[in-house]
């Protein structure tokens, strides 16, 4: 999801431990889409669930990403999405179509044994309920590590406190906080590591990688409202697919020829319900929270136990070796000490 402007944006692979002692504000919906994405059977596509039926590969991403990031020396906060803009609806609602009718060829894949299309079609059918939502927050309370509620979209708030200076880097897999305007931003901390490629035999090594809004805006010799323009051009959430026939390359160029939306508009057919100035708007001056707190807790290693193993059936011994890491994090420290963490 998001807007697809890879082809077109200059990026630099980062090591993990180059983000040793930064705050990195990380978009929590989409890395939560990533675990259960990622943390499946390979034969039959079901996620991790706990002997109540329960799915529980985002707890598990969760819980030892977030434990990996730590013993980087990286300062991890969590923003989860608020209420969508109301243009934004029809989107969700196609959403919720398109995983209807992929559990549907999920589970034909599955009865046939087309093993090639499980993960596809398994992936494609995810959805994060409520209740997923907090339990993730349950953990991250336990852990000691902050989570803050956006009014709206988790990305915009994350752009907005890396602005204000509480973060270095927002953290996500989509572009879209580069058109809210974060100075920084880094993409496959959560996959970093060797992946297997969709319906094929090979494996690729992913790096995180940096993305800087000024060194954008300054190769491409464009402003932050050019590249809002680009984004919608080329399909945003609220405009899905864009502008038909139009790529990166092709936007780029048209906006540097028109300039301003009002131009841009003139050259191009728009055939969304939404009004495009929404959008535009939207990005400029998305609704954020502008008074929180970032209080970092001390670790309750009880309620980590009983939230992993006792509530939802995880491994005893990984989870005790997990929690003992970071007991040893704070005691011997690494590039930050824990010292440092579990204060404000």
């Amino acid at each position: 999801m998001g807007v697809q402007i890879s082809g077109i944006i200059p990026k630099t692979e980062i090591e993990l431990k180059s983000l040793a002692g930064e705050k990195v504000v990380i978009d929590a919906y989409n890395i939560l889409y990533q675990f259960l994405s990622v943390i499946r059977h390979r034969d039959t596509g079901e996620p991790l669930r706990d002997s109540k039926g329960r799915i529980t590969s985002h707890l598990s991403g969760l819980f030892y990403r977030t434990i990996k990031l730590i013993d980087a020396g990286i300062k991890p906060i969590y923003v989860y999405d608020g209420e969508s803009p109301d243009f934004k609806k029809k989107t969700i609602e196609e959403r919720e179509e398109v995983r209807k009718e992929a559990r549907k060829k999920w589970e034909k894949a599955v009865k046939e044994g087309r093993k090639e299309d499980i993960m596809v079609y398994a992936q494609s059918a995810l959805k994060i309920t409520d209740e997923m939502v907090d339990e993730s927050k349950k953990i991250l309370d336990a852990i000691g590590i902050p989570w803050i509620q956006a009014p709206s979209e988790g990305e915009a708030q994350c752009a907005f406190m890396c602005k204000q200076g509480d973060a270095d880097y927002s953290v996500s897999q989509d572009y879209d906080a580069l058109m809210f305007s974060t100075p920084r931003l880094v993409r496959n901390l959560s996959i970093t590591g060797r992946r297997k490629l969709p319906r094929k035999e090979a494996y690729i090594e992913i790096k995180p990688e940096v993305i800087e809004l000024e060194k954008v805006l300054s190769s491409l010799e464009i402003s932050i409202e050019q590249l809002i323009i680009i984004g919608m051009l080329i399909g945003t959430d609220y405009n899905p697919k864009g502008i038909k026939g139009i790529g990166p390359k092709t936007a780029l160029k048209i906006v540097k020829e028109n300039k301003t939306l009002d131009k841009v508009l003139e050259k191009v057919e728009w055939t969304f319900d939404v009004d495009p100035q929404k959008i535009f708007d939207f990005f400029l001056n998305p609704p954020v929270l502008k008074e929180y707190k970032i209080d970092w807790g001390e670790l309750d290693r009880d309620r980590l136990m009983e939230l992993m193993i006792e509530e939802h059936d995880f491994s005893r011994v990984r989870v005790e070796n997990a929690i003992k890491r970071l007991i040893e994090v704070k005691r011997k420290g690494t590039q930050l000490r824990l010292e440092d963490w579990f204060k404000k």
